[in-house]
């Protein structure tokens, strides 16, 4: 097996080939979840893993939740977004606007052969059914919250107040790491992927990658 140091700067297009060839999930797609804590890093992650899947569709679910239903959303992801794409049809979902607290006109997400679901509780349990992978961002929760807090500044501190509480219910309620596939770390130089708990991928399989990532969210 190669070494760590020589899959640098190229553990996410490995990863990406692993994904790709995998069976289908959801009707004709691989949906890879990407969860972690607020601020762990996942959107980031997400967004290079989605451009080395060329490009492929990255759902957010900041886009799917709301003020009022931080986490109570699993409904509306079920009826515009996985049941769609489970007939193999085009989902249809409505994203959130956080600043005017208003659902927006529908925007189309093709079935295409990978998508990636990013968001804390992309690993819930309503959704591990339908998910080729589940990936977590391996960042404790006291570090990712305070990396949260200082990216949105002192103007989202009480709504910052109120998601800690949610936040701890939820993973209290209903945890997606134990159920993991593959754990996240990032480091100085880029990214390190090794086996979740839910031991998918052999111990001999670490992956890492060295570019420079800035995860902030």
């Amino acid at each position: 097996m190669p070494t760590p140091a020589s899959l640098s700067g190229k553990t996410i297009h490995a990863l990406a080939t692993r994904l790709r060839r995998l069976p289908p999930s959801c009707g004709p797609v691989r949906l890879i979840g990407v969860d972690g804590h607020a601020g762990s890093g996942k959107s980031t992650f997400a967004g290079q893993l989605a451009r080395a899947l060329d490009d492929t569709p990255v759902l957010h679910l900041d886009d799917i939740a709301s003020h009022d239903e931080l986490f109570e959303w699993t409904g509306r992801l079920l009826t515009q977004v996985i049941e769609p794409l489970a007939r193999g049809e085009a989902a249809h979902y409505t994203p959130y606007d956080w600043r005017t607290l208003r659902f927006g006109p529908p925007l189309p997400m093709p079935p295409a052969p990978v998508i990636v679901v990013e968001g804390v509780g992309a690993g819930r349990r309503a959704l591990r059914p339908y998910l080729a992978r589940l990936l977590w961002m391996e960042l404790p929760h006291e570090d990712s919250w305070a990396r949260g807090r200082s990216r949105d500044g002192e103007e989202q501190r009480e709504f910052w107040d109120g998601w800690v509480g949610a936040e701890r219910k939820h993973f209290a309620d209903d945890p997606s790491r134990p159920f993991a596939d593959l754990l996240v770390r990032q480091g100085d130089k880029g990214y390190e992927v090794i086996p979740g708990p839910a031991g998918t991928v052999g111990p001999d399989q670490s992956i890492t990658q060295g570019d420079d990532p800035s995860a902030m969210c």
